[in-house]
């Protein structure tokens, strides 16, 4: 009988579906699932996480670790590059499909590509707005603007959203940390209590660090609030309540900023509201801000119809018309 160590070890080149195929007789029943899975559609690593094709298979993260072990890999992230490599060595447009995104072409010219992009973007926002509950929006508001402390949390490119937003409430006089890092997230966390707020920031709503982080929080007794794509995702089902924004169907690969451009909408808006609440303190508070910075900033360029201004800059020999 074949083996799977047979195989990696002196066929190194061998394709994802060889593999699978040849430890078809090994595979418990709950293994073949996912072999008929992936020979049905080899490219949905690609577009999955591990938990995502586990639900699909009908079984759990540990069982589709535990098959990529048994093809030769050895664990989920060495099998997807397994995967992307077949099909690199295949079609090449399918790679860019797969990498890139099924809105886009390689071939496709600037044009196209600029109204593919601004098209995904604006359906991001529009359904996103759709979908806000104006109501719960306003409560989150108001429950920020009275918190003792908040915390967001986010990691990857979400900790960017977490940063943004804790920049602008911190301006305004809330009390506000942002972490990208699990331990000193979980820090600040727990000794967070009643009267604190604590958002959590993941587009999939899947990230375990975020999870971990707003679990943590809950439990020391704030106010917990999850920004994310899935209403029915692990983080969503954790906070006490869920803003949900919208990612565009043709989604772009790995790192669709028309999502994050989603979060950050809700974000503004978050930020306004909260503003609004206390209004004359806040503007004083902006203009003092403002003031503190003002001799770091260059002043503005002169007209460029000021043909004074402009004279120092026009080269030598040349010859300046009305």
């Amino acid at each position: 009988m074949t083996t799977s160590s047979t195989i990696s070890s002196s066929e190194g080149g061998v394709r994802v579906s060889n593999r699978i195929q040849a430890n078809l007789p090994q595979m418990s029943s709950v293994m073949v699932k996912i072999a008929e899975l992936l020979l049905e559609n080899p490219t949905a690593p690609l577009e999955l996480s591990i938990t995502e094709l586990a639900e699909r298979a009908g079984t759990s993260a540990a069982t589709v670790t535990r098959f990529c072990r048994l093809i030769g890999y050895s664990g989920y992230v060495q099998f997807r590059v397994g995967v992307a490599s077949d099909v690199g060595r295949g079609d090449a447009h399918e790679s860019w499909r797969a990498d890139i995104g099924r809105g886009f072409d390689p071939d496709d010219p600037a044009r196209a590509v600029l109204g593919t992009l601004l098209n995904s973007h604006i359906r991001s926002l529009q359904s996103t707005a759709d979908l806000i509950d104006l109501d719960l929006v306003t409560d989150i508001a108001s429950a920020i603007s009275k918190s003792t402390h908040l915390d967001i949390y986010g990691i990857g490119g979400s900790a960017g959203m977490a940063a943004e937003m804790q920049s602008r409430l911190y301006r305004i006089g809330i009390n506000t940390h942002c972490w990208g890092e699990v331990h000193g997230g979980l820090t600040s966390a727990a000794i967070l209590g009643k009267g604190a707020v604590a958002i959590g920031i993941s587009n999939t709503g899947r990230t375990e660090e975020t999870i971990q982080m707003l679990s943590q929080a809950k439990s020391s007794g704030a106010f917990t609030i999850a920004l994310t794509n899935s209403s029915e995702s692990p983080l969503a089902e954790l906070a006490d309540v869920t803003v949900i924004t919208a990612a565009p169907e043709l989604y772009l690969q790995p790192d669709d900023l028309s999502a994050k451009h989603s979060q950050l909408f809700v974000l503004d808006l978050l930020y306004l509201l909260v503003a609004q609440l206390n209004f004359t303190d806040i503007a004083t508070k902006l203009a003092a801000s403002a003031m503190a910075v003002s001799e770091h900033r260059r002043p503005e360029h002169p007209a460029r119809g000021d043909r004074r201004a402009l004279g120092s800059r026009i080269p030598a020999g040349s010859t300046a018309h009305a």
